[in-house]
């Protein structure tokens, strides 16, 4: 017993310390000597690339001036009839993923956490989300008519697989160490779920929101 408690707390400094030094790193990122100047630079040189070429092609229609598109969406974002749709827009992308978030999280967790319900439920998964988005707008309108149903929708259709998957791939990269700790420590599946889980997904949860909402934005154009 002795043995398995001092082997259960090595584990967890380890994890301790490991989690501290991705920490750290990430801090790091965020400023210092890491800053990264390169995209800031290679902006500054795709807009002069632009006003340029530009200039060179003369024609506004097809290849318009880099200041003129600058003075229109300033123009668009003191317009309350842009703001006013633009809004709308929002609010129908991130009711979407909301939805999105609400069935894909469970499902990824338990995917993820589950060998037998991830070889029970991928079939399905896999041959949904391989039809295309379009093919789904017909059905859509017959089932929630004509307004922000259809495209709430097709907006939560989009993203709840993106979700899962990236649910399920950060499930999946926690260490088995965690759970080997937690479970000689005496730890029931539901704690392992709420303290190991939950938090060690994270990354892949985020990624799968953020993924979900720029398809979210796709679905509506």
């Amino acid at each position: 017993m002795l043995g398995n408690n001092n082997e259960a707390n090595q584990q967890i400094n380890r994890m301790q310390a490991a989690t501290n030094n991705a920490d750290r790193n990430r801090w790091r990122k965020l400023g210092g000597k890491n800053r990264n100047f390169a995209a800031l630079i290679a902006l500054i040189i795709i807009c002069g690339i632009w006003t340029v070429a530009a200039h060179v092609v003369a024609k506004p229609f097809i290849f318009p001036y880099f200041e003129d598109v600058v003075k229109e969406v300033i123009y668009s974002l003191s317009d309350m009839y842009v703001l006013r749709n633009l809004g709308i827009t929002m609010r129908r992308v991130m009711t979407g993923a909301l939805y999105a978030f609400i069935i894909g999280l469970p499902l990824g967790m338990i995917m993820g956490y589950s060998p037998k319900i991830l070889r029970a439920l991928s079939p399905f998964m896999n041959s949904l989300r391989q039809v295309p988005i379009m093919a789904w707008v017909p059905l859509a309108i017959v089932w929630f008519g004509i307004g922000d149903g259809p495209t709430i929708f097709l907006i939560a259709f989009s993203g709840v697989f993106t979700i899962i998957l990236n649910t399920i791939s950060g499930v999946q990269d926690i260490s088995k160490d965690f759970y080997n700790a937690a479970r000689s420590m005496g730890a029931n599946t539901l704690n392992i779920i709420k303290d190991i889980v939950l938090p060690g997904s994270l990354p892949g949860v985020m990624t799968g929101v953020r993924l979900a909402i720029g398809l979210g934005w796709m679905s509506v154009i």
